[in-house]
C-alpha cells in the first residue's frame, strides 16, 4: 500500500480497496484504481465536462456562454476552440479563439470534439 498515492480528499494513507475503488477509511471518498494510477504516471489528468481526457492539440466546443474577464464579450455556447494547450493552474486550458485572442479557460466548460 506505501507505493499507492493517498486519498485524493484528505491525503490519508490508510485506504482499502473495494471492487474496482479505493475508498477512503478517514473521510469515506472513493475513486477509481485506474485513475489513482494515472496520477502516478502523469503529473496532471485534464478531463473535459463529459469525462474525456484532454491532451496538447485537441480540439473543444465550449458548453457554456462565458463572459471574457475586464471586457464586454462573450464566448458563446458552440464555440469551437482548436490546437488547446494543457497548462497548469486553475483555468488548465490555453488557447486562442477567434475574434476574441489568447485565454484560458477551466476544462468544466468545454468538451472534446
Amino acid at each position: 500500500m506505501n507505493d499507492l498515492p493517498a486519498c485524493p480528499e484528505c491525503s490519508s494513507v490508510y485506504f482499502y480497496e473495494s471492487g474496482s475503488e479505493y475508498v477512503c477509511a478517514e473521510c469515506a471518498h472513493e475513486w477509481d484504481k485506474d485513475i489513482a494510477l494515472e496520477g502516478e504516471n502523469q503529473d496532471k489528468v485534464v478531463r473535459d465536462a463529459n469525462g474525456n481526457i484532454l491532451s496538447d492539440g485537441d480540439s473543444v466546443t465550449v458548453i457554456k456562454d462565458l463572459k471574457v474577464k475586464g471586457s464586454s464579450l462573450v464566448v458563446k455556447v458552440g464555440t469551437k476552440v482548436k490546437n488547446i494547450r494543457i497548462v497548469d493552474g486553475d483555468h488548465d486550458i490555453d488557447c486562442k479563439i477567434d475574434g476574441i485572442g489568447a485565454m484560458q479557460l477551466k476544462s468544466s466548460f468545454v468538451k472534446k470534439l
